[in-house]
């Protein structure tokens, strides 16, 4: 039977709609039906006029409704530091050294290596490896796993499983000024107008931080065609439901572990799991 297992495994790759393709250096497209869904920049990136501090890489953009429109934004004017969908954090602590990931001052994510890539007929799933470095020196292992499904109507879902596990005692924490909180899964937004956050309290009006919700939405017109994504927290997460970090600029983030520190010990991984919504609308 094992034979019959493989066979129909291998029929199911063949079938898929979906198909990964390096597009340059560093750069890892996933396609649905031919039609771009994201790209993986595992590589450093850094655009033309950008400051030198400000190259980066682990992190997904651009990333496209299925009906073709981009709704992430890199390196833009007012933060340099935001990339699409990514994950990072302000305050890491090592020893007496705090370092920020966040902005990139004395702390890079770098690709390590691929864990694995899958094409089956309903979705697609790719897992890597990557390391929180400070100069040559790793301090947190990072495990991620990201995986797309199968467009339903005008939604595209992601999933994404993050885990870390730190080389040696670490301490990472959101943003303390104005009691900010924000650190962690994020996602910076492409240019456009008529923004609309929504949560499951309703639309929110005002930007806001640390209020706690299950999922928070952004919709916007996008290049002229109106879109939509969603982040949603799986309920294992821990402290769920977590505050946010919420700006109609084109942000929205969840906060965790929010303004109190979180401890990472060697032996003991955090595993944080989120899905995104993506729609045309």
């Amino acid at each position: 039977m094992i034979w019959l297992w493989l066979w129909l495994a291998s029929l199911a790759g063949a079938q898929s709609p979906f198909a990964f393709r390096e597009i340059a250096p560093g750069r890892l497209e996933l396609s649905e039906n031919g039609r771009p869904v994201f790209v993986y920049n595992y590589g450093m990136q850094l655009k033309e006029g950008v400051p030198e501090d400000r190259r980066r890489a682990c992190y997904l953009h651009p990333v496209w409704t299925p009906g073709g429109t981009i709704v992430t934004d890199d390196f833009p004017a007012d933060h340099y530091h935001h990339r699409g969908i990514f994950w990072a954090w302000p305050r890491v602590k090592v020893g007496d050294t705090t370092l920020d990931l966040w902005s990139i001052r004395g702390l890079h994510q770098k690709f390590i290596r691929w864990r694995g890539r899958q094409t089956l007929a309903d979705r697609a799933l790719l897992e890597l490896e990557n390391g929180w470095f400070a100069g040559e020196r790793q301090i947190v292992n990072e495990t991620v796993t990201i995986t797309a499904y199968r467009t339903e109507g005008s939604t595209r879902r992601l999933e994404f499983t993050l885990t870390l596990e730190a080389r040696e005692p670490v301490e990472i924490a959101g943003e303390p000024a104005q009691q900010k909180g924000y650190g962690g899964f994020s996602i910076r937004f492409g240019p456009r107008r008529e923004t609309v956050i929504r949560t499951d309290s309703g639309i929110e009006r005002e930007d806001s931080n640390m209020v706690p919700h299950r999922w928070a939405e952004l919709e916007g017109d996008f290049q002229g065609r109106r879109a939509a994504v969603r982040i949603e927290i799986d309920p294992s997460h821990p402290g769920y439901p977590n505050g946010w970090c919420l700006r109609h600029y084109g942000f929205l983030g969840v906060n965790y572990p929010g303004l109190q520190p979180l401890r990472l010990e060697p032996g003991r991984p955090l595993r944080l799991a989120y899905r995104v919504l993506i729609a045309d609308r």
